[in-house]
């Protein structure tokens, strides 16, 4: 059966979910009951916005070697691999939710298990714990990531750096609009303090206290959404005394609530939404 499985997905491609949080595109796969053999070069095309599909991040669904209810592994554009995507794993959590017709389930990453869970027509997620040894975002030559100035980039005033299953770096501005993502993102993403890059956050605080971000991906760019940058942002906002352990993180594709609890979990919850389905061929499969 496996090879006969294997002989249809090499004749006919593969099927796939387009889905987006708040405008954080993601192109889902599920290699659960077929295996899907992607190379590297196969990523990068399937993620071209012109040759191919188009994604923020490729999410792959196969079966959880630990108990979860789905292991999902994430690609960035440049066919590198991801630990964590906030909204990415909230696409997938409400495919299973509705799969499953649990009220919680659990999604296993390679930077751990999360929790998930239905909020009437949101999803939330537990995004595990806020990391801040320096040998675990990574940073190199910075004693104290949750205060320090980037050597290059002091114009950006102090920054803090924390893992949030991947490496963030969160500067607050005054006015985020003042500074171009497209200039400065690169830059930092491959600063010397970042062996393994960083995601970029540029962040305010609006007189109703939200907090207002625009955040330059590694491997991808400048994005709609980023969910783990939104929970970075707010766990750096309270460290630094700017607000509260729960507030509204307002990005350019739209709103998510994030909330730091007491057990020191990252909660996010937002919208999700399936723009469309497709069926990705076996020459953009096979692509090189």
């Amino acid at each position: 059966m496996a090879d006969q499985d294997a002989y249809i997905a090499a004749m006919t491609g593969a099927p796939f979910l387009k889905m987006h949080g708040i405008g954080n595109d993601f192109v889902v796969l599920d290699a659960r009951v077929r295996q899907l053999a992607l190379t590297r070069s196969a990523i990068q095309a399937i993620g071209d916005r012109r040759r191919g599909v188009g994604f923020d991040q490729l999410l792959v669904l196969e079966p959880s070697p630990k108990g979860a209810d789905v292991f999902m592994r994430i690609f960035n554009p440049d066919g590198s691999e991801a630990g964590a995507c906030g909204n990415g794993t909230r696409c997938v959590a409400s495919l299973i939710l509705s799969e499953s017709g649990k009220a919680d389930i659990t999604v296993e990453t390679i930077a751990g298990i999360l929790q998930a869970k239905a909020q009437g027509s949101l999803v939330s997620v537990a995004m595990g714990q806020p990391r801040f040894d320096p040998a675990q975002i990574p940073v190199a030559g910075i004693a104290d990531p949750r205060q320090f100035v980037l050597s290059g980039f002091d114009h950006l005033g102090t920054a803090t750096a924390l893992s949030m299953g991947n490496p963030h770096v969160v500067f607050f501005v005054a006015d985020p609009d003042a500074h171009d993502l497209a200039v400065i993102g690169p830059g930092i993403e491959h600063h010397p303090a970042f062996p393994d890059r960083v995601n970029v956050s540029i962040a305010g605080i609006n007189p109703a206290g939200h907090i207002v971000l625009k955040v330059w991906e590694r491997s991808a760019g400048a994005t709609l959404a980023c969910g783990s940058a939104a929970c970075a942002s707010l766990v750096a906002a309270h460290l630094r005394g700017l607000g509260p352990r729960k507030a509204q993180v307002i990005l350019p594709g739209g709103p998510l609530t994030i909330e730091w609890a007491a057990d020191d979990q990252v909660w996010m919850t937002g919208p999700v939404a399936s723009s469309f389905s497709g069926l990705l061929t076996p020459e953009l499969l096979a692509a090189a």
